[in-house]
């Protein structure tokens, strides 16, 4: 892999993880449309490093307090005591669905799931529970009802449900963020809450993706310095570009809705099941 090749692949990384339109899809498609090999899953975790830092940057002040409130009700003895501490063990829960299953079909993420037409088919499907999400959204405000705002108003059932909502990201094209904000919206959290919370969720998630892979996959990505150097690049430029990523959607989502990535998500579906079809890309890397 060229240092060009590393730096867009983690700029296209840093762009797409945090917007509900599928980070792996884009990974997966932006080198097929380039006439690039496919970088595979090892390259896409690791880059995906650079996303967690993004989210350590944009959400220190979230973090800090829930590792504060964390620590005071641990040295207090009561360790569910406080609001934060109760997010730690909820986030720490809501991991363990899509840490298991990752390791279990490691072997399908990294092969089959990553065809082009399983790519195609995901983001129909993750759409379809975006356009859900939204629809349910509509109708609560018709009916009056009021969504729940900040990050005080979580409960932990939100954070399960989100946590077993994100194991259907380990398919590429359905978006972790896609999946987990339009699972806090079903259980009736307003927008920007449900996507900090999607990101808050995605730390531990990212951070065992990444490092399970790169020790794994160690000699291949670290095995000559040239390698090093392309996951490095590809690893900062994912976490600039992601950091702005997140900070655009927390204000944006703040009066907008997901229709725009609705129809993005729809249009590039279209577009990419009609390249399959017509022969123009190969199903499989």
């Amino acid at each position: 892999m060229s240092i060009l090749q590393a730096i867009t692949l983690g700029i296209v990384q840093g762009l797409t993880e945090f917007l509900p339109i599928s980070s792996t899809a884009h990974v997966r498609i932006v080198p097929a449309l380039l006439g690039w090999p496919d970088p595979g899953a090892a390259f896409s975790a690791v880059i995906q490093c650079g996303t967690l830092l993004a989210v350590c940057m944009a959400m220190r002040q979230d973090i800090g307090r829930l590792l504060h409130g964390s620590y005071t009700a641990l040295i207090a003895g009561r360790p569910l005591e406080t609001v934060e501490s109760r997010m730690v063990m909820m986030i720490a829960f809501g991991t363990l669905p899509i840490v298991a299953v990752g390791l279990a079909a490691r072997h399908m993420i990294r092969g089959q799931a990553r065809d082009l037409s399983v790519v195609t088919a995901a983001l129909l499907l993750g759409t379809i529970l975006m356009m859900l999400a939204e629809a349910v959204s509509w109708w609560r405000s018709r009916q009056a009802l009021v969504e729940r705002s900040g990050l005080q108003s979580v409960r932990f059932t939100d954070g399960l449900t989100m946590g077993l909502m994100q194991v259907m990201a380990l398919i590429p094209g359905t978006s972790r963020s896609g999946v987990t904000i339009s699972s806090g919206m079903f259980t009736g959290l307003d927008r920007p809450t449900a996507a900090r919370l999607s990101f808050l969720l995605s730390l531990p998630a990212v951070a065992a993706a990444g490092l399970l892979e790169a020790w794994q996959q160690r000699e291949e990505i670290f095995g000559s310095s040239a390698a090093i150097t392309t996951a490095v690049l590809g690893t900062l430029a994912a976490a600039l570009v992601g950091y702005l990523s997140i900070r655009w959607l927390l204000r944006m989502l703040a009066s907008q809705t997901l229709w725009p990535f609705i129809l993005y998500r729809l249009t590039l579906a279209g577009l990419l099941g009609w390249s399959l079809a017509a022969g123009w890309l190969p199903v499989v890397a």
